[in-house]
């Protein structure tokens, strides 16, 4: 019976799921309609009520198609200044030029929603992203200002213990790591036994890292043992080792670096595992072998589907098509109809307004948002994108898979301040809690796809 109810819960939020995705589709095409037909001689869109206005930004904003947003926004600015939607249609705009990564506009924005609406949520988010957007622009100090601001003005906010590890890490990446010692110590005071309090000695670990102070890093990582409390922060246990070991190594403390490696138990499930599997098998020289089997049976959780669009599309561009599918598990698992509440269309969740980046390459110069549902369009446009990211990045797939999710200008400013070169210290730089996760699922899906399949989708 219990069984019945839980699959019957599974077929209830799916149907839900997919209603949902059918009228986002729907109401996008009909105001897409709309808009079209209701234009002047001059191509300008008519007054409508405030109400609808916003409704018609939500929708296309909701689905990535930001300059048709701000069109109905500007109408509402400019006809409805009193409104109660004021915050939220201020927020709007400023977060679409962030996701178009404008973000000098995005602060311009920012600053009119702050000046008059700072005491609404919608004033609270757009100060903690007019961080985020300094921060982008490379003004870090700036940046540790404002989350400092943040931190004054709403001690208890939402996002109170982010602007407290973001202050650090903005203050490292304006090199002034005294002050960004003294924002660990202060973080760890007032979050003391808290998740946020492992993330503020995970900052300080990377930091001396980045600055190649290895007895410092072996230090930080020490302490960030001894908490013991990993649950709910951005660092697991087989991380913390992992960097302990690689600043043992940097040391020229082998058989310290190797004891260190040795200690993270073989799994499939953890990232880590992997890398200290690769990295004892090199100190070793082949002598120190723990790894971790995969099973035969796993074909069935990890199976090549669309194996002739795979080989055409990714290996033509010089792409591992067990890399490309390892996303496309963790993206939609196999569904081609799949939507995220993000408006990412298809197989690899690909969104329309980075979809237009590279259509044209991918032979299909004439999308529509709905074309993305089509495998053959989806893995061909999907694999265009991730050779762009290939190049861009090198051809490390941790930071492929880090920008396919977390942004390519975030993943950008974690390879900047990865150093030394390592898959595993990018790794640990991935500052979003939700990023950093799908790259371990990423890359560990790849793992395993590499052990049961050749680069050409044939079983071992």
């Amino acid at each position: 019976m219990k069984k019945i109810i839980l699959l019957s819960a599974i077929i209830i939020t799916f149907c839900v799921s997919a209603f949902a995705q059918t009228q986002s589709d729907a109401a996008l095409r009909r105001i897409t309609e709309l808009d079209r037909t209701s234009r002047d001689a001059n191509g300008k869109l008519p007054v409508l009520t405030a109400s609808e206005h916003l409704l018609r930004a939500d929708i296309y904003s909701t689905n990535r198609l930001f300059p048709q947003a701000r069109e109905h926004w500007a109408i509402y600015f400019a006809n409805f200044p009193d409104d109660a939607g004021m915050p939220k249609a201020l927020f709007g705009t400023a977060r679409s030029y962030m996701w178009e990564r404008q973000y000098e506009k995005a602060v311009e924005w920012f600053d009119k929603l702050i000046k008059d609406y700072i005491m609404t949520k919608e004033g609270r988010e757009g100060l903690a992203f007019k961080g985020a957007s300094l921060v982008r622009l490379g003004k870090n100090v700036e940046a540790a200002k404002t989350y400092e601001q943040y931190t004054v003005m709403f001690p208890n906010g939402e996002r109170i213990e982010t602007s407290h590890l973001n202050i650090i890490d903005a203050l490292r990446e304006a090199k002034k790591y005294d002050e960004a010692n003294l924002w660990v110590n202060k973080t760890r005071q007032k979050f003391a036994g808290k998740p946020t309090e492992v993330n503020a000695v995970h900052a300080r670990l990377r930091m001396e890292l980045h600055r190649e102070k290895w007895s410092e890093a072996v230090s930080a990582a020490d302490a960030l043992l001894s908490l013991r409390a990993f649950a709910g922060s951005m660092v697991s246990m087989d991380e913390a080792k992992y960097l302990k070991a690689f600043a043992l190594e940097k040391s020229n403390k082998k058989a310290e670096a190797i004891a260190v490696y040795s200690s993270i138990a073989p799994s499939l499930n953890s990232y880590y595992s992997g890398l200290a599997e690769e990295k004892l098998s090199r100190l070793s020289n082949g002598n120190i072998v723990k790894t971790a089997s995969v099973s035969p049976a796993l074909t069935k959780d990890f199976p090549v589907l669309y194996r002739a669009e795979l080989i055409r599309s990714a290996k033509s561009r010089n792409i591992d098509p067990r890399f490309v599918l390892a996303i496309m598990k963790q993206e939609s698992s196999f569904r081609a109809n799949a939507k995220s509440p993000a408006a990412a269309r298809g197989l690899l969740q690909l969104v329309f307004d980075t979809a237009l980046k590279y259509n044209k390459k991918a032979g299909y110069p004439n999308l529509q948002p709905d074309d993305l549902y089509q495998p053959a369009v989806n893995i061909a446009i999907g694999s265009v994108y991730i050779e762009a990211l290939k190049d861009e990045f090198g051809g490390l797939y941790e930071a492929i898979a880090a920008s396919y999710n977390g942004g390519e200008d975030n993943a950008l400013r974690w390879l900047e301040r990865s150093k030394p070169k390592d898959a595993g210290i990018f790794s640990a730089e991935v500052g979003f809690a939700e990023s950093k996760n799908y790259v371990f699922k990423v890359m560990n899906n790849y793992r395993i796809y590499r052990a049961l399949y050749t680069e050409d989708l044939v079983r071992r």
